[in-house]
């Protein structure tokens, strides 16, 4: 029998990275990917083509509307998405509030029905934009959480581990990571704003610019 994850697809560089982190350790995979009232489909459209050229067993996508309450920029159409700073140490309005946590909440859902143990996210404590829900604490309380609350870790004894492999790695060490897997990062998108070409200024941009500089590599998105 084949072992199988599911792997949170986002269709970014993270989270692309983790579903060939998952291949190469030999899982079966079962993406998921969430519209979650971004205002644009650029990361969808991406998942959708990688979830089919890395071969993954299943991939769905999952409706959740948290663009029903304000105070995010990626969700909120009365907010304008700022430009950027990689050096910023508060939280940036582009946090969409514990949206990890619901996506995982959603992915034991998934493992419970399927009877899957494995749950991999592309998540980071060295490049995470001051995101809340990307730190080793909150993952480790999550999968405790899911155990607590699953048929699997509860009734039959299976426990649910959550993979965050880049937890402690550098945005450029996964990006080395992935072109050593195979991944061609044109199939991802990073940018916040959407649009026909990346806009090279919000954080994701930024971050994603920096980790190329510092891996020596070409980012094919925009061959800088």
């Amino acid at each position: 029998m084949s072992k199988k994850a599911i792997v949170l697809l986002s269709g970014g560089l993270d989270s692309t990275t983790a579903l060939y982190q998952a291949k190469s350790e030999g899982y079966e995979v079962y993406a998921l990917t969430f519209l979650y009232g971004q205002k644009h489909d650029k990361e969808l459209e991406c998942a959708k083509n990688i979830a089919i050229k890395a071969g993954a067993k299943a991939h769905k996508i999952i409706n959740i509307p948290l663009n029903s309450w304000d105070g995010c920029s990626l969700t909120d159409t009365k907010m304008e998405i700022e430009d950027g700073d990689i050096n910023r140490t508060d939280i940036p309005d582009t946090y969409v509030p514990a949206r990890n946590m619901v996506f995982l909440s959603i992915a034991a859902s998934y493992a419970d029905a399927m009877e899957i143990t494995d749950i991999f996210i592309g998540v980071s404590e060295v490049d995470y934009s001051g995101y809340i829900d990307c730190r080793e604490t909150f993952i480790k309380a999550m999968e405790n959480a899911i155990n607590e609350g699953t048929v699997l870790g509860v009734e039959q004894g299976k426990h649910i581990t959550i993979h965050a492999p880049f937890m402690h790695m550098s945005k450029a060490d996964e990006i080395k990571l992935g072109v050593s897997l195979g991944v061609d990062y044109g199939d991802t998108w990073s940018c916040y704003r959407g649009g026909d070409e990346p806009c090279g200024t919000c954080d994701s941009c930024l971050l994603r610019a920096a980790a190329f500089e510092a891996a020596g590599c070409k980012d094919p998105l925009t061959n800088k």
